[in-house]
């Protein structure tokens, strides 16, 4: 069972167990951490057989990253797409799957629109994370619906880094490129049985022109963002998080947590230029040890996706998701080394709006076993769930992954698993225009894959290193008709290597990954043959950090990404790029310190998404005061 995935790129870096070099004290809760994502169980990072990537809130102050999507592009086989900067709309692809074939979760709580599948990331402020698990590989059978590519999970700030400390406060101011400024500020504090946190943060930057401007032809056939609009799309954002946790004298506890992100942003588009969105995540839950063999684990939790939409401050249409979940999960200890979990999830999924959807809530049933158990060197973990939805029926899903430790530093690892990704309600009740092709079909099925996975893993003294090579077929995808109606007409096969390496070298810290991706249409029609769109077939990334004397440190990134095609037709190639930066950090006291940040250092010209901009050369300043590093 494992950690963070990372390759066996280590000769690239002159990596060998040769070094024995220990880690220093203060990065040993970085090499294994506790994970709870693959899972839905506590376990150390080392001990998961799945590909799993962990971002701490160490890694997150090091890197001094401006966005969630900055943070999580350094992941093997994760790549971003985006509209054109701070606050634009932004996809992930998770080992080359759409964007709406990734599960985000926070706080256990499933994130997203219901409308267009997609969490909406460029909204969320990395100051209110504690950390983040990033699971690659189905998780349909843990999780039910769209878990195709795998599952994020975002943990926000919780106090519990504050134990033993009264009500402790902790601040931090951010200025730089592009008018940006940020602040934070929040407190927090923990004891035996109580912990908690309480935190506001914002974020203002004039921002840039989002769109070339070239609105209505193309050398390359492309029509832009259909408006020419040269302006500079500024982003404005205010947050507010509160988590509380509570541990009885009989070992019961209970948990409450809330976040709120109110931002407005602007864009270039024909038909709205800027909205006002509201995302909300916030629940309830209670931890119950029953008896010395059995757990059980009640939540209750909502999430939102609010936005209104206007041209140049005109009001022009409204979308408003809900989702409302039931969790109960019961963990077995069957024996040394053996345990079993069940459990049902209920959610309804419910949208409000000025288009008048056909339908406009369903709900969905899940229940899910899973039995994780080892001998000796060998070990497996087996999971099934069913998931009955009100607009598609019945759906089973399933996985199996075998690890076979071949002593102390060494795991060989297989998978194989399904999943499926469930149709939005754009897909299925979107209204219809008069005198035009139907928009939606409600006859969709979910689109169904496969994916069969291999690894090897290693932890020697001075870090951890991974790699896995896996293919995911992908059957039913939904994709536009001729008269853009959603059909379930394609097909996609994916293959993929991924590696990454964290080393620890005296006051050293050196991190690495890469990954190589075939990302192909399968469906018929004349793209059969062609790349999936807006997947870069290959990148990498290095950071290197190193403490200097007592109160300095000072880092370096390089991130080469290769091209990729904007379209289905693949005649739009967007070209690869390299990015360097750098980041230097003064501690000043040990709770005050103040840390720089060079972005995009050679001001290289790039496009994630065809005619949409990315920010040039970039400077960022932060003060920070933050007692025990909470």
């Amino acid at each position: 069972m494992q950690f963070r995935t990372g390759p066996a790129f280590a000769a690239l870096l002159g990596v060998s167990s040769a070094w024995g070099a220990s880690p220093p004290p203060a990065a040993t809760t970085d090499l294994n951490p506790v994970v709870v994502t693959a899972t839905r169980t506590p376990q150390s990072r080392n001990s998961t057989l799945a590909a799993t990537t962990v971002i701490t809130r160490a890694d997150i102050e090091r890197s001094q990253a401006q966005s969630l999507a900055e943070l999580l592009g350094d992941t093997p086989s994760l790549s971003i797409a985006n509209n054109g900067g701070p606050g634009k709309a932004t996809s992930i692809h998770l080992r080359g799957t759409d964007a709406n074939q990734v599960v985000v979760l926070v706080d256990g709580v499933r994130w997203g629109s219901a409308t267009n599948g997609q969490a909406a990331i460029q909204d969320f402020p990395v100051s209110q994370i504690q950390r983040i698990e990033i699971v690659r590989g189905p998780r349909s059978s843990l999780y039910g619906a769209d878990a195709v590519g795998g599952v994020i999970q975002i943990f926000t700030r919780d106090g519990k880094g504050a134990k033993g400390r009264g009500p402790t406060p902790y601040f931090s101011v951010t200025g730089g490129s592009y008018d940006t400024w940020k602040g934070q500020g929040g407190v927090s504090g923990a004891t035996k049985r109580l912990y908690y946190n309480l935190s506001v943060s914002g974020e203002y930057t004039g921002g840039f022109n989002a769109c070339t401007g070239r609105p209505f032809s193309s050398p390359k056939g492309g029509a832009g963002c259909y408006a020419n609009q040269p302006d500079r799309d500024g982003y404005h954002r205010a947050d507010g998080s509160a988590n509380v946790g509570y541990t009885f004298d009989n070992d019961w506890s209970v948990n409450g947590h809330y976040l709120r992100s109110d931002g407005h942003v602007e864009y270039d588009g024909p038909t709205t230029n800027q909205s006002h969105s509201v995302q909300a995540v916030y629940g309830l839950g209670v931890d119950a040890p029953l008896t010395d063999f059995w757990d059980a684990k009640l939540r209750l939790s909502r999430s939102r996706d609010r936005s209104k939409n206007y041209f140049d401050g005109d009001y022009v249409s409204r979308f408003d998701t809900r989702r409302d979940s039931v969790s109960w999960q019961n963990d077995f200890a069957l024996a040394r080394q053996q345990s079993a979990t069940v459990g049902i999830d209920y959610r309804r999924d419910a949208v409000t709006s000025s288009a008048d959807y056909k339908q406009n809530k369903r709900d969905n049933t899940g229940v899910f076993g899973e039995y994780q158990g080892r001998f000796g060197a060998h070990e497996i973990d087996l999971a099934a769930r069913d998931d009955d939805n009100q607009a598609y029926g019945n759906h089973a899903t399933g996985s199996i992954t075998y690890g076979y430790h071949v002593n102390k530093t060494y795991t060989l690892t297989a998978a194989y698993g399904n999943a499926f990704n469930a149709p939005t309600f754009n897909d299925l009740y979107y209204p219809d225009t008069p005198g035009f092709p139907p928009a939606s079909n409600p006859d969709l099925k979910p689109e169904k894959s496969r994916t069969g996975e291999i690894g090897l893993k290693a932890t020697p003294g001075w870090g951890h290193w991974a790699i896995h090579a896996y293919q995911t077929d992908i059957n039913d995808e939904i994709t536009l008709d001729a008269n853009y109606t959603p059909r379930n007409v394609s097909s996609a096969r994916i293959r993929g290597v991924e590696g990454e390496v964290t080393a620890y070298i005296g006051r050293w810290r050196i991190g690495a990954n890469a990954d190589w991706l075939d990302a192909e249409n399968r469906g018929r029609g004349p793209n059969h043959g062609n790349d999936l769109a807006r997947r870069p077939n290959y990148s990498a990334s290095l950071h290197v950090d190193r403490d200097l004397f007592a109160r300095f440190a000072a880092g370096a990134s390089a991130k080469l990404v290769g091209s990729r095609y904007n379209g289905p037709a693949n005649t739009d190639r967007l070209g690869g790029y390299a990015l360097f930066g750098l980041t230097g950090e003064m501690r000043v006291t040990e709770a005050w310190k103040v840390q720089a940040k060079l972005s995009n250092m050679f001001d290289r010209h790039y496009q994630t998404i065809d005619f949409y901009n990315q920010p040039g050369r970039a400077v960022y300043v932060t003060v920070s005061y933050s007692p025990g590093h909470i």
